[in-house]
Order: structure tokens, then sequence, then C-alpha cells
């Protein structure tokens, strides 16, 4: 870039711009450049929303939380309607799964996925290319207060079923669901995590006689002891004592599991039975 040149250029040139941001602002109110809410309330504003069909004729709509579409559909539900929510827990790359998330809203679930990379300062825990991850451990942190602001905005609507609440974790957010202590959920999902490794992640710290689910590959290439320390494993080592909770390890070589109608179909019964 030649400096030089630039600072040569006429004054009106260069402030030509600022004087016409300057009429508008007189016109309307001024757009902050800046967002001025905290990180914390963005991944909650840019959740992606997956709702079921409330009417004969509608279909799945999936969409971000504050969108009018989310608004208008929720305002036809009828009066003292209540509705089960999956709190959605996504990867260390950023949410996806809209095929997952419409499954579920086609079984009757609000699904609300708050988006981590919506905070101003979000470093990636993990390097997709190389599949490895632990770069930035206090991510973890990060993700278990967006389960609290989460389930503190759930607490706030009407329309949440309040005894049916969900959590549903993936990969990083597999381990933020295993390591939540909380006990507002009536069950909790594990995808794509082993629950195993260094102190730090290891374990489930869901209450005892809360249900869980997890569900991992044997061969997951996340995990493989080429590229971690101790994290090939199960979560099933942590579910002595669990009623109503199964550790699933399928065959196979590949991280995601969501994209399978049979891990579907098990996410969906485990679902039903424990909220029955």
């Amino acid at each position: 870039m030649n400096i030089d040149k630039i600072l040569g250029k006429s004054f009106s040139r260069l402030l030509a711009p600022f004087f016409a941001l300057a009429l508008l602002s007189a016109c309307k109110a001024p757009i902050p450049l800046i967002d001025p809410r905290p990180d914390i309330e963005l991944t909650w504003a840019e959740a992606e929303v997956a709702l079921p069909p409330f009417r004969s004729g509608e279909d799945v709509l999936l969409a971000n939380l504050e969108d009018d579409a989310v608004k208008e559909r929720l305002a036809s539900l009828p009066r003292q309607a209540v509705l089960p929510v999956i709190l959605y827990v996504h990867g260390c790359t950023g949410i996806g799964n809209g095929p997952f998330f419409k499954a579920l809203a086609r079984a009757g679930y609000v699904v609300i996925a708050p988006d981590s990379m919506a905070r101003r300062y979000r470093p990636l825990q993990c390097d997709p290319k190389t599949q490895t991850g632990g770069y930035n451990r206090f991510v973890y942190d990060f993700r278990l207060t967006e389960i609290s602001f989460a389930l503190d905005r759930l607490k706030r609507l009407s329309w949440v079923d309040q005894h049916k609440v969900f959590l549903i974790g993936v990969s990083e957010g597999g381990v933020a669901a295993a390591l939540y202590r909380g006990d507002e959920f009536r069950a909790r999902v594990i995808a794509q995590w082993t629950c195993t490794g260094a102190p730090l992640v290891q374990g489930i710290f869901a209450p005892a006689d809360e249900p869980v689910l997890s569900i991992v590959r044997d061969a997951d290439p996340w995990y493989d002891k080429s590229r971690t320390k101790n994290q090939r494993g199960d979560c099933g080592n942590f579910m002595k004592g669990r009623a109503n909770s199964q550790s699933i390890v399928l065959k196979g070589g590949d991280h995601n599991i969501l994209g399978e109608r049979e891990n579907v179909r098990t996410i969906l019964k485990f679902l039903e039975e424990a909220g029955s």
C-alpha cells in the first residue's frame, strides 16, 4: 500500500464518506458500530432455532431466534400451551446440523442452539484440519456459561415446558454437556465425545438420577492415541449407578454420528422415554 499517495489525496475526497454518514444519521437513529451487548448475551441473541409445525400445512421453521418469523409462529400458539425444548450445544467450529434440528422439531421439540461463535473474542479450541483440540482450554468454561445463560433465558419464556428441557451436546459441546453440574435438565445426550482424558474434561457431572445417553464411534479420529492423551474410550466408564442411562459405541472412523437416521431414531426414543 502506497501511504504517501493516500495522504496526498484531497481532504474532500477522504472525508466524503464521513459527510454522507453524518447526513444519514441526521435522518434516523445512528446504528452502533459495535453491538453493546455482553458477549454471553450475543450467544443467545444469535441462537439458531427449529420450531415444529403448530398448524396444518406448516413445515418446520429453521431461523434465527430474533427473526420475525419465529416470533410470529410462537405468537400463534394456543394460550397457556407449553412445548418441550432441546438446548443444543454445538461443536468446536460452529452450529451446523440443520437436518438434525429439523428431525427433532418434526418430533415436536423446539430446538435452540446458542451460537458460541457470536462472541467478540472466541478463539477455537480445536484445529479441524488436523482433527486435534485442547488449544484454548478456557473455551470449556465459555461453553458451560453459555448453558447457564440459556437456561436463565428459557425460564423467562412462558411457552417452555420447564419440566421437559433437554440437553444435547456434540463434540466440544458434548464435553460441556458432560461437565455441566446443574439439575435443570430432564435428560441429556453426549454425542461424539468419550468423557475420557485430562481431569479438566473427564467424567460425567450430571445428577445421578438424570438419564444420560452417549454415542461415539470406536475409531473416532479426533480421539486417536496419536493425537490425544488417553481420550480413546467411551462415557460408559462413568455411568455406574446411573439408572436409565446408556453408552453406545458405534463401529467406524467417522466423527459425525448425527447424519445417520438410526442414531437420530435412537436419540428421539431416548428423549421420549426420559420425558414420559
